[in-house]
């Protein structure tokens, strides 16, 4: 009777055994390629060694204690590490592409810089050529109004020295009909030679007196044209 029931609590023992190894060796359940969920009986080993990597490496994947106490239950998610080492790969790969998206708009904002530059460079240059045009305009017209008198025709022209005459009027005077010219006329008088003389009027004399189309220019004895006489273009100035 001893024998048989020693034989019968042998049995029972293995049996329990043999339960209770297949339960605790039962896989947890795949969810996808990178997570699983734990089966009553599942330990961070035997999800590691069915994964085919280190408990070490499961740990740091769910962010537990190197080598500490790893209480789990079943129902909960576990990270496998290639879901990690995934994640963290794509994670780089799109900071390093929104990196290069900034580079290259940051790039591409230089030639509208550049554009600007010409743009204001273009605008001084034709601010530049618009002051130009407008100085030569001036100029034109300084010109044109010194070189530009009112033309009285062609005038008999005599000379004679105020010093000889005891005259200090000096030389840049002409004497003129004052009917025809006033004192204080500017005159441009161009002998038929070409050579031009400035005089103002201010004094009449015998020739130009009784003569209105005659003028006595005031120059010295020593300049005075052998001549003596010529006909000259007179203009108002």
């Amino acid at each position: 009777m001893k024998k048989v029931l020693s034989i019968a609590l042998v049995s029972t023992m293995a049996l329990t055994a043999i339960a209770a190894s297949t339960k605790t060796a039962q896989a947890a359940v795949s969810l996808d390629s990178n997570h699983v969920q734990v089966e009553a009986g599942d330990t961070y080993k035997s999800i590691a060694a069915n994964a085919g990597v280190t408990i070490a490496e499961l740990e740091q994947a769910n962010g537990r204690e190197v080598g500490g106490f790893d209480l789990i239950f079943p129902g909960e998610t576990v990270t496998l590490p290639g879901a990690t080492a995934a994640q963290a790969s794509t994670d780089n790969s799109a900071t390093q592409q929104a990196t290069q998206a900034t580079t290259e708009n940051t790039g591409y904002q230089a030639p509208a810089q550049q554009t600007q530059t010409q743009d204001t460079q273009a605008t001084q240059s034709a601010s530049q050529t618009t002051q130009t045009n407008t100085n030569t305009s001036a100029s034109t017209q300084t010109s044109t109004s010194q070189s530009t008198g009112t033309s009285q025709g062609t005038y008999k022209i005599s000379f004679y020295d105020p010093a000889v005459l005891g005259s200090n009027m000096g030389y840049s005077g002409v004497a003129a009909n004052l009917s025809v010219f006033p004192k204080g006329t500017q005159l441009r008088i161009t002998l038929s030679d070409g050579t031009v003389l400035n005089r103002t009027v201010n004094d009449t004399g015998t020739f130009a007196y009784s003569n209105p189309n005659q003028l006595d220019v005031a120059m010295p004895n020593n300049q005075i044209p052998s001549y003596g006489v010529t006909t000259a273009s007179v203009e108002v100035v």
